[in-house]
């Protein structure tokens, strides 16, 4: 059986698509809902994320600090957000290649919103051996599908509540 390249969980939150789509397409919020994202900087002045906007996003695990440089995908309002992380570092994004892509899709559903989270790992030229090695060390055991299936689960949790508790 091969790797498994993608995961995904959804949640309904009771508020309409543009409101979620507003918060989760503004990277420098993530911090507020991610158990690893610690938020973003944007490399551009603007007023709305786009296709082709550039951002560092700012994570941790742990003791472990790290920077990525991320590119919008898909800016699609009340409907898709997406981005492909592109390069890694510890304090620089230095290390280009596929990483991972995030993807969220919002779709309006009994009075509220279905919000799907995907994560779809990028390492596609590394091989199966090389991936599972890695993922037990960065995570502590886990394989990143097992560990981003979780992280995704608090992500859209936290996201949930925060946005019914505003509403």
């Amino acid at each position: 059986m091969g790797r498994i390249m993608t995961v995904s969980d959804s949640i309904h939150v009771a508020a309409d698509p543009l409101t979620i789509y507003r918060q989760v397409s503004d990277p420098t919020l993530m911090g507020r809902w991610s158990p690893e994202n610690r938020g973003a900087k944007i490399t551009e002045p603007r007023d709305a994320s786009y296709v082709g906007m550039e951002f560092e996003g700012f994570n941790k695990r742990g003791l472990a600090r790290w920077v990525t440089r991320c590119v919008v995908i898909a800016a699609e309002p009340g409907e898709r957000f997406a981005f492909r992380v592109e390069a890694i570092g510890a304090r620089r994004p230095w290390l280009r290649g596929g990483i991972a892509t995030w993807e969220y899709r919002f779709a309006a559903e009994d009075g509220g919103t279905l919000v799907t989270e995907f994560w779809t790992d990028d390492r596609r030229r590394w091989p199966d051996f090389t991936v599972a090695v890695f993922d037990r060390i960065v995570t502590s055991g886990n394989t990143f599908v097992q560990f981003q299936r979780k992280n995704i689960h608090r992500t859209l949790r936290n996201l949930k509540q925060e946005l019914e508790q505003a509403a």
